[in-house]
């Protein structure tokens, strides 16, 4: 084929670095795969920030189109599953990564990480949940399998104006949870209020050492931050609650002990979104469409074109994107 696309392109330069530019591609230029897809949109991740700038090991192979997500328009199928015409998502699996990924208008995949549509959205919003709500919804999935209901004690999210804390927020009081919503932000208060968090937490407060267990405040939680934070909700949480661990934005260390764990049987259950099984990944994406009101959804997302990746990687990674950024990749 002879088609030619735009593509973010990192190229490997000088002393081992990478840098990111705009490039025109061709089709033939794409890696093999069974499905070759047109792209609407992509979106804007803490991990495709760091992808762009380099500031974290994200890229495992070079050149690489980096984006972990896309929704499009399937061009052609080597796989019976898809057809021309179908549209598709994809979320996880290593593309942005290891594959070439969704910030290019073309891109080539293996048919097993694609899932369709949902019914009821299109590739716009599909890209405003994508995988930070992917992610909070099976950190919502995680809290109600361990058990945890509305009504016993509030939920605590961290993290909370961030793209999974924003839809982790909306999630849990659509479902009747009282949300405690963690943030260092004060300019986004009345934004969380508005998802429905009843109370604002200050991110510094949240963030102090503590004992290894201190007062019981929450029944659950979704950490987006992991570190000194996660410390601190698990020595905070009920008897029998649950943790759902989905981010380290705050650190890789966990300065605890297992008093939490072996005094008051608290869950740390972590959460992982790359390669979730096909049956509940459609599940996962059921349960957002139910339960994640699209107007609320419009609230928390900013559209930018392919060209302003440059501006903005460096953005989410310094803690400075409130809610969700899609990527229209044809703008």
């Amino acid at each position: 084929m002879t088609d030619t696309f735009r593509a973010l392109v990192l190229r490997e330069t000088e002393g081992g670095k990478y840098a990111a530019r705009l490039e025109q591609l061709m089709v033939d230029d794409l890696p093999a795969g069974d499905v070759l897809v047109a792209v609407d949109c992509s979106d804007l991740n803490y991990k495709d920030g760091l992808a762009v700038t380099g500031r974290g090991k994200i890229a495992r192979i070079l050149p690489l189109v980096p984006g972990i997500d896309f929704a499009g328009r399937v061009l052609a199928s080597d796989d019976p599953r898809y057809r021309a015409g179908d549209r598709v998502v994809l979320t996880g699996w290593g593309v942005g990564e290891r594959h070439w990924g969704g910030y290019a208008q073309r891109a080539r995949v293996k048919a097993d990480w694609l899932v369709p549509l949902p019914s009821g959205l299109d590739s716009r919003q599909a890209m405003a949940i994508g995988t930070a709500g992917f992610t909070a919804m099976l950190c919502v999935l995680a809290l109600e399998d361990a058990g945890v209901q509305p009504g016993r004690a509030p939920v605590v999210v961290t993290g909370a104006a961030g793209g999974v804390g924003s839809i982790a927020v909306a999630l849990l009081a659509h479902r009747g949870y009282q949300v405690h919503a963690v943030t260092g932000r004060v300019e986004t208060h009345d934004y969380l209020r508005a998802l429905g968090a009843a109370e604002i937490l200050d991110r510094a407060a949240m963030a102090t050492p503590c004992r290894p267990l201190e007062a019981q405040r929450w029944a659950g939680a979704v950490d987006t931050v992991g570190g000194s934070t996660l410390a601190r909700v698990l020595a905070e949480t009920y008897e029998d609650g649950t943790v759902a661990a989905c981010g380290l934005a705050g650190g890789g260390d966990l300065p605890t002990t297992v008093m939490p764990f072996i005094l008051r049987g608290v869950r740390l259950q972590g959460v992982n979104s790359v390669a979730v099984p096909y049956a509940k990944r459609l599940a996962a994406w059921e349960r957002l469409v139910e339960d994640l009101p699209l107007d609320l959804l419009e609230t928390m997302t900013t559209v930018i074109p392919l060209a302003a990746l440059l501006d903005w990687a460096p953005k989410i990674v310094d803690g400075q994107v409130r809610g969700r950024v899609v990527v229209d990749v044809n703008a």
